[in-house]
């Protein structure tokens, strides 16, 4: 237990849908006598797993569900799920904000969290106020929050309003001055949950470094809230899985990402048309001949586009291709413009057009989208398909490709 920053047994969490109370006055008794007794509510028994999507039979459901874990101090786990699935549940419970319905946690350390946008402050306070307050609730001694006190400033940037009441605060300036207080007071664990969408986007970089320093570098632990994989991936090394409820997957934060997309990927049974005038029509996206392959490291990369013209005419167009990786970001994107190669559809009448190029994309999965524009660069259609390929992590040169930081591989010669 010595290196365990925080200990989950059996942690369950059970809410009453509807109104409060079972019903009846017996049962209301009933359920006041166990708990008097230190024994489990006799009406949780009939709770049914959280699925927000689909009406139950019972109007007791479980927002956490039997969650066992431990984290080691210095991590900085990301929490992932679907909305409804008990992240922010579980947050409130290890920061101590709600009480679980059963089991324990054990932690070591106090915690600073940040669950919503100014968690913790007092809107008729000034900001000056607000952080003192903050930190005596954290058990900070005033001489160390004076210590800390102008670098809390300087990174939220409201200094100008610092003795101005929190209430009169933007919530960005909210989120600002909160997510300050938390990182830098000493504390040992630092929860915190989406509150960072609030703020711009100089300012969630921002976040991320400090929380990467405090995770990395000062040995604190972190546990992440957030709905951008890009963020969990670049701050975490662990990753939680919640789904319904339940812990479906703890360990690696590739994996669980991995996992994550994997469990809400729908494959589209057409293609969808996003904008243009479409008067010429994207009608299939092969990779290597398939709308599923496997390629290489290095290997050729052949796209190929049907297309069909729905006018009476020729028409002189240009193709573009966008490929993105499995969280949704935009690697590449090929214009045929570059080129100045140009494609003339004919009147009434199906055609297709490939394009050519070495693989140098990292191994992981990776999908399509292409669109057609006319010869005066107006949007004609613009499709998201169900194509995706896989780049494997295959051998090459006696050795397995590595998991180095980039987007892409390249193979350069090196002079000496």
């Amino acid at each position: 237990m010595s290196n365990i920053a925080i200990k989950a047994e059996n942690l369950s969490k059970a809410y009453q849908l509807g109104e409060i109370g079972t019903g009846t006055i017996s049962r209301d008794l009933e359920r006041w006598y166990a708990r008097i007794r230190g024994k489990e509510d006799p009406f949780l028994r009939i709770g049914e797993t959280n699925d927000r999507t689909s009406r139950g039979n019972s109007d007791i459901v479980w927002s956490l569900k039997d969650i066992n874990f431990e984290i080691e101090q210095g991590d900085a786990v990301g929490i992932i799920g679907r909305n409804g699935a008990g992240k922010s549940t579980l947050l409130k419970v290890l920061s101590r904000v709600t009480s679980p319905t059963s089991g324990r946690i054990i932690g070591k350390g106090r915690i600073a969290s940040l669950l919503e946008v100014g968690t913790g402050f007092h809107p008729e306070l000034t900001g000056r106020e607000n952080i003192y307050l903050n930190g005596a609730i954290l058990g900070m001694r005033k001489k160390e929050i004076t210590r800390k006190f102008d670098e809390i400033v300087a990174f939220a940037g409201v200094e100008r309003y610092i003795d101005t009441p929190v209430k009169r605060y933007s919530s960005g300036m909210y989120v600002r001055l909160a997510f300050a207080v938390a990182a830098h007071l000493e504390s040992e664990i630092l929860i915190v949950d989406e509150v960072l969408a609030v703020g711009d986007a100089e300012f969630q970089k921002k976040c991320l470094g400090k929380m990467g320093e405090v995770s990395k570098g000062e040995g604190r632990t972190v546990l992440f809230v957030s709905h951008n994989m890009a963020s969990v991936r670049e701050l975490c090394n662990n990753g939680f899985l919640l789904s319904n409820g339940q812990l479906s997957f703890n360990g690696d934060i590739n994996a669980a990402i991995s996992q994550y997309i994997s469990s809400n990927s729908k494959v589209a049974s057409e293609i969808k048309h996003l904008k243009g005038s479409q008067e010429i029509q994207i009608i299939g996206v092969h990779v290597n001949q398939a709308t599923e392959a496997q390629v290489n490291i290095f290997e050729t990369l052949e796209i190929s586009i049907d297309f069909k013209s729905n006018i009476n005419e020729d028409k002189t167009i240009e193709f573009f291709i966008i490929i993105y990786n499995e969280l949704g970001q935009e690697i590449l994107t090929i214009f045929q413009r570059d080129t100045n190669q140009y494609v003339k559809s004919l009147a009434q009448q199906a055609s297709s057009v490939k394009v050519t190029f070495d693989n140098k994309l990292k191994p992981g999965k990776y999908s399509i989208s292409g669109g057609i524009f006319d010869e005066f660069r107006n949007f004609i259609d613009w499709s998201s398909t169900n194509t995706s390929f896989v780049v494997e992590n295959n051998f090459y040169n006696g050795g397995q490709f590595d998991n180095r930081l980039g987007l892409i591989y390249e193979k350069p010669t090196w002079d000496f």
